[in-house]
């Protein structure tokens, strides 16, 4: 067998800016990866990275030769813990870009099975999710707009992006537009240990599911000392960035947020996500600003996980690539298309 490999770098506006408590973005980068067989079955696999964990498009692209040419030297992409294997020993870092090269694997190993995914895996499909749908910071005018235009579609659960001087009126505001939803906060870091325990005090009034990522990630202590005295359940994001995480935030918070392109693919995911139930947390797999190319993927690990926050394509203007349908944000992954179900 003969592995042929590219990729391709697409820039995807949003559909609105897109703003949390570290800054602004009104267009992601993403690198396509596409890997083919000899019988023309086509993997596809997306990195989408981010600059706060030290990675760009352009460090995507830099490394990305040197991990198609372990693919090439693998040459079987049925072989995923050796080529992932391979890969984290060639760029250690890097994780987006190595999550593209084993999503595009995966997809491509699924193909030549002619099973989707998540049944090339063995998951039971009925044990899904309805995703979450992010509401960023913004005026109170736009985000009472923007909560309409997501309950006119259908979404029943919220995230709202918080870490203001005025989270409180913002998350009333959605409350009020959406009195029905279920809704989930996200800080990014926002807070200090005191300051989030006063501010979820707050927040529990307004019927919050959980508050995500209160304090800044090099704070464990301080996790522990919020999840203590919190109102709500915690969950840990920045804090949970690969598996070695997940020891160090057992017992400071009870949901583990988890990403494929801070993990580096879909077999360490998939250990993240067993060594967190291990240890007695929640599983929650969210995402960045992706396309289909990547979010599809993800979407095939929901019967696996407690909750999803799956909507970085739902966030484009447009998207290249067609995914997982979720209609109204619930991933249905009975399509019965083999391997990820992303194509263009």
């Amino acid at each position: 067998m003969t592995l042929s490999t590219e990729y391709e770098r697409l820039t995807l506006p949003l559909e609105h800016a897109f703003t949390i408590s570290r800054g602004t973005q009104t267009a992601a980068e993403n690198v396509v990866v596409s890997i083919e067989d000899d019988d023309g079955n086509v993997g596809i696999g997306g990195a989408a990275p981010s600059d706060h964990y030290g990675e760009t498009a352009d460090t995507v692209e830099a490394v990305m030769p040197e991990l198609l040419s372990v693919v090439e030297s693998v040459d079987d992409p049925h072989a995923l813990a050796r080529s992932e294997r391979e890969m984290r020993e060639t760029v250690n870092r890097n994780p987006a870009a190595r999550c593209a090269v084993s999503i595009a694997l995966h997809d491509l190993a699924a193909k030549r099975a002619d099973l989707p995914l998540y049944r090339y895996w063995g998951l039971d499909p009925e044990n899904t999710l309805e995703t979450s749908f992010t509401i960023g910071i913004d005026t109170t005018d736009v985000m009472r707009e923007k909560t309409a235009e997501a309950v006119e579609a259908g979404y029943d659960t919220l995230k709202i992006k918080v870490g203001t001087d005025r989270d409180g009126e913002i998350v009333g505001t959605v409350r009020d537009e959406a009195p029905d939803a279920t809704i989930r906060v996200d800080a990014n870091q926002a807070w200090s240990p005191r300051e989030a325990v006063q501010k979820i005090d707050v927040l529990a009034d307004y019927d919050v599911e959980f508050v995500e990522q209160p304090i800044p990630a090099e704070n464990p202590d301080g996790l522990r000392f919020v999840r203590e005295r919190s109102a709500l359940p915690i969950a840990a994001d920045e804090s949970c960035v690969t598996l070695e995480d997940i020891p160090r935030i057992a017992g400071k918070t009870d949901i583990a947020n988890l990403k494929l392109m801070k993990c580096g693919g879909l077999r360490e995911a998939m250990r993240m996500i067993h060594t967190a139930k291990a240890h007695g947390m929640e599983v929650m797999l969210g995402c960045m600003i992706e396309s289909n190319a990547s979010i599809a993927a993800a979407c095939h690990l929901a019967p696996l996980l407690d909750y999803a926050d799956l909507d970085g394509s739902l966030l484009l203007a447009e998207d290249e690539y067609e995914g997982v349908p979720m209609p109204e944000g619930v991933i249905g992954l009975e399509t019965g298309r083999p391997g990820t179900g992303a194509r263009r």
